[in-house]
């Protein structure tokens, strides 16, 4: 029940965001380059392989958590579960530990683009959350871009959108794929009816990527 909760939120959440970009969105400074080298992280599926840049740099709290999911083998054996188509061929997948009690940390603080300066581009990295704050082991990949999802604080609702932390850096043909995999007509509740993939993507091995 809680996990319907959670994707459903989420969904309405990003419905509701489009309206938003009829109202000017604030003036964001693009990011610096960072001073070293970013950390980065392979996924493996079984729809294939992608590989993933973890901006500890503008989003350290988020960076670090996803980093944390990783070390400690959290996210193998979940799944990607769900292919959100969104406007334009644009759209989002999401995956991670889906609120399991034996894989989900403790919730991390939100970090708004407004202050790391990043965005919901093509490839970028989000967390999904319910109020802000509330954020912990799921997370989602955009195709195409989608910066609606950014925070905008003269647009409804709480104003702060998602935290963007990363960005695909390789094999944005495999998240591609998983976007337009096979959905199930009957799972889901309400808007989120057609966007449980089924079956699962499973994430089979998540590692860093050394030099």
């Amino acid at each position: 029940m809680h996990r319907r909760v959670f994707i459903a939120l989420l969904s309405s959440l990003i419905l509701a965001a489009p309206m938003a970009l009829a109202q000017e969105a604030p003036a964001v400074e693009a990011p610096a380059e960072a001073t070293s080298e970013l950390p980065r992280v392979a996924i493996q599926t079984s729809a294939g392989i992608f590989t993933v840049e973890i901006d500890t740099a503008h989003a350290p709290i988020t960076g670090a958590n996803f980093l944390r999911y990783v070390d400690e083998g959290r996210f193998e054996g979940m799944t990607f579960y769900r292919a959100m188509p969104g406007y334009n061929g644009s759209g989002l997948i999401q995956g991670g530990t889906n609120q399991d009690r034996e894989r989900t940390l403790a919730p991390i603080a939100h970090e708004p683009t407004t202050e790391t300066g990043l965005s919901h581009t093509d490839g970028a990295l989000s967390m999904p959350r319910f109020e802000p704050g509330t954020a912990a082991g799921d997370f989602t990949v955009m195709v195409g871009d989608m910066t609606y999802l950014d925070a905008r604080p003269a647009a409804g609702g709480d104003n702060l959108g998602y935290a963007v932390f990363g960005r695909v850096v390789e094999g944005m043909g495999v998240v591609r794929a998983i976007l337009a995999a096979p959905v199930s007509a009957t799972e889901g509740e309400g808007v989120m009816r057609g966007q449980m993939l089924e079956p699962r993507i499973e994430i089979q091995r998540v590692w860093r990527v050394e030099d």
